[in-house]
């Protein structure tokens, strides 16, 4: 059974920093991407950031110039380093992986990070 097992989350005054890490336990078959996506309260579950088995990157425009995304997917390992945090940032944020095959997506439990203003 695969797992996606996070960690790095919690409390940062605005203008910090935080780096999670994700690592994925299990067999994994067809792995394409992971990633980092948010939820806050009251609002939906949107992408953060992502990395492809061919390291190309994507990332939400809110976040751009502050966060950055790497991993070595071959370990199934992705981290996000999280500069110059705003308080808008303060959600619940989940790992997330993608693969080409059934079941297409797996997500981990969640990691809350909090900034204060």
């Amino acid at each position: 059974q695969v797992q996606l097992v996070e960690s790095g989350g919690g409390l940062v005054q605005a203008g910090g920093s935080l780096r999670l890490s994700c690592a994925a336990s299990g067999m994994m078959i067809g792995l394409n991407a992971m990633g980092y996506y948010r939820q806050a309260p009251g609002k939906q579950r949107e992408l953060v950031a992502r990395i492809t088995t061919s390291y190309s990157t994507d990332f939400a425009d809110s976040v751009k110039g502050r966060f950055t995304i790497s991993g070595d997917l071959a370990k199934k390992t992705v981290y996000l380093q999280m500069n110059s945090l705003k308080p808008e940032d303060t959600a619940v944020y989940y790992c997330n992986a993608n693969t080409i095959i059934t079941p297409y997506v797996y997500w981990g439990q969640g990691t809350q990070v909090t900034v204060s203003s």
